[in-house]
Formats: C-alpha cells, sequence, structure tokens
C-alpha cells in the first residue's frame, strides 16, 4: 500500500498530470484557454510518430521471437472480450439501451493511446524497463472491440452491416495508420534511424505529452461540465470499476506470458485503459444512434482522469509486487 501511495503522490506532482489538472481546472472555471484545433492535432501526431518510432526501434533491437507473438494474441484476445465483459457489467449497473451499452462496451475494449504513452514515461521516469514491442500490442487492440460490439447488437436482432465506409474506418484510422506505420519505420531503422532523429522525438516528447495533456484537460472538463445529466450514479461507478476489472485481465495476461515488470503494467494499462479517438470516430458509422455523450463523457471525463493520476501508479505498484520487480 505504501508503494502505491508512493508512486500515486510522485505521479500527480509530475508536469504531465498537473497539465491535466490545469486543463480540466480551466474547463470547469470557463476559463478561455484553449489551444488551436490544429495544434492539438499537431501534438497527437508528433506524440504517435514518437511512440511507434522508439517500439519499432526496440523490436529491432530485441527481434521477433515467440513472446511478441503471444502477446499479440494475447492482446487481441483481450480487445475482443472486454467489451463482452463490459456490457454485461453494463446491463447490471446502469439502464443504459442495448445500442448506448454496446457503444460505450466497444470503447472499453479499444485503448488510450494517450494512457498508454503517459504510463511509458512514468515507467521510464522510475526505471523501469518494458518491453518495446508493446506499442504493437496497443495498435492491434484497437479494431477488435469495434467488432464486439456489432456482434453484441447484433444478438440483440439489430444487425448492422459491416459495409466499406466502416471497414476503412476501421483499418485505416489515422492514429492507427501513424502508429503502425511509424513502428515499422523505427523497425527498418533501427538504432541508427533513432540516432538520427534523437534530438526531434527524444527531448522534447515529455513537453509535448505535458501540452497534449493540458488540451485532454480542457476537453474533459468541458465534457464534464455538460454532462452532468448522463453521469447517473451507475454510469459513474461503471467508468471507475471497468478499468480496474480490465486491468486484471492485463494482469494476468501479462504474468502468464512471462513478460517484465514494465510489460505486465503496460498490458494492465493497455485493459484497463478506454478509447476517446479511433472507436468514437468508428461509432459515429457503424452505431449513430448511439449517443456521444455517454460514451465520450465516459472514456474521457471520468476513465482517463481516473487512469491518469490513480490507475497508472497502481498497475505499476501491483505488476511491481507480482514480478518481484
Amino acid at each position: 500500500m505504501d508503494q502505491i501511495l508512493s508512486l500515486a503522490a510522485n505521479n500527480l506532482l509530475s508536469p504531465i498530470i498537473l497539465s491535466f489538472a490545469l486543463g480540466v481546472a480551466a474547463a470547469l472555471a470557463r476559463s478561455d484557454l484553449s489551444v488551436p484545433e490544429a495544434a492539438a492535432k499537431a501534438l497527437s501526431i508528433y506524440l504517435l510518430f514518437a511512440i511507434g518510432f522508439k517500439g519499432g526501434v526496440s523490436v529491432s533491437a530485441h527481434g521477433i521471437d515467440a513472446k511478441l507473438g503471444f502477446s499479440l494474441i494475447a492482446g487481441i484476445f483481450l480487445s475482443a472480450a472486454l467489451p463482452i465483459i463490459a456490457f454485461a457489467l453494463l446491463n447490471v449497473m446502469t439502464g443504459l439501451s442495448r445500442l448506448d451499452a454496446a457503444a460505450v462496451a466497444a470503447h472499453y475494449g479499444s485503448i488510450s493511446i494517450v494512457t498508454f504513452v503517459a504510463a511509458t514515461s512514468v515507467l521510464e521516469s522510475s526505471g523501469i524497463a518494458s518491453e518495446g514491442y508493446m506499442v504493437a500490442v496497443a495498435a492491434a487492440m484497437e479494431a477488435p472491440a469495434i467488432l464486439s460490439a456489432l456482434w453484441l447488437i447484433s444478438r440483440g436482432g439489430d444487425g448492422r452491416r459491416m459495409d466499406r465506409d466502416l471497414w476503412r474506418e476501421i483499418l485505416l484510422n489515422g492514429s492507427i495508420v501513424l502508429l503502425v506505420g511509424s513502428f515499422f519505420i523505427g523497425w527498418a531503422t533501427g538504432e541508427d534511424g533513432l540516432a538520427e532523429i534523437s534530438s526531434f522525438i527524444v527531448a522534447p516528447f515529455k513537453g509535448v505529452l505535458c501540452l497534449f495533456l493540458l488540451d485532454m484537460g480542457l476537453v474533459a472538463g468541458r465534457g464534464l461540465r455538460g454532462g452532468g445529466g448522463v453521469l447517473r450514479p451507475g454510469v459513474l461507478a461503471f467508468g471507475l470499476v471497468m478499468p480496474v476489472i480490465g486491468s486484471g485481465f492485463g494482469l494476468i495476461a501479462g504474468l502468464l506470458l512471462g513478460l517484465s515488470t514494465g510489460g505486465v503494467a503496460l498490458m494492465m494499462v493497455l485493459s484497463a485503459s478506454a478509447s476517446y479517438i479511433a472507436v468514437p470516430a468508428a461509432m459515429r458509422v457503424a452505431l449513430p444512434e448511439a449517443n456521444p455523450s455517454i460514451y465520450l463523457t465516459l472514456s474521457l471525463g471520468v476513465t482517463f482522469p481516473f487512469n491518469l493520476t490513480l490507475g497508472i501508479p497502481l498497475y505499476i505498484a501491483v505488476a511491481s509486487a507480482l514480478t518481484g520487480a
């Protein structure tokens, strides 16, 4: 418990978390502080490219082995299975319609790449190593959850056709293309490629992450300010309980795979996070009748802040305790 509290205290006082808190506070206070949309887009492009590239370099140094393959399979399985668990939990805890419950559930099988990036930053600051190929696992966990949500809807007699637009949104979503593409660039160029651009993607990384999380705090704060009618007690409780449940499945998978302490922690983070980029875009195409104020407020306004402030230190502490690190 002392380790968890210590990690949480250090995390809460980090520039990354305080930048997010500033954004939330500014939005709740109705400040006119804002990050231009073009600048926010540029920050997200930078972060996705940097984390993908560095992951590819790590895989280049590590090499491809069975553990990488099994980790990818585990990630895909978790992404497909977690929405089913989330859907069942939503039916018990909330009064959401089948359509809205399925849309929310899809977010909790997919992943938040920013939560993943923040977790890798915390691990690096703590001197805890992790497998570089976890970024590939993150990319693999984006899409299966969407397919599970459509399957859940089809079981209720409301089958959805997997048309070309939906497949395009799932497979060619910009965040997925950039993350996977930069991963392969890093893999192909290796340490030499990293040395060429390290001044661009290594040194500025945490500063850019602070600015991006400032913007995320503004977005989350606005969602919380306008989402009072959406966040009924059962819905709010789900947004806090589901990441803990998801992290438990990630913990089991990481331990069975024999991942390092950092790898187990990242598997927990991926399983605990909720998408607010790729899945909302897909839901607009696949389930346009679902209420975006519910799934966006939950994923970005409730689960994201929970994971960022308390979840990440908890997952790292549990992974450290169980791996003996």
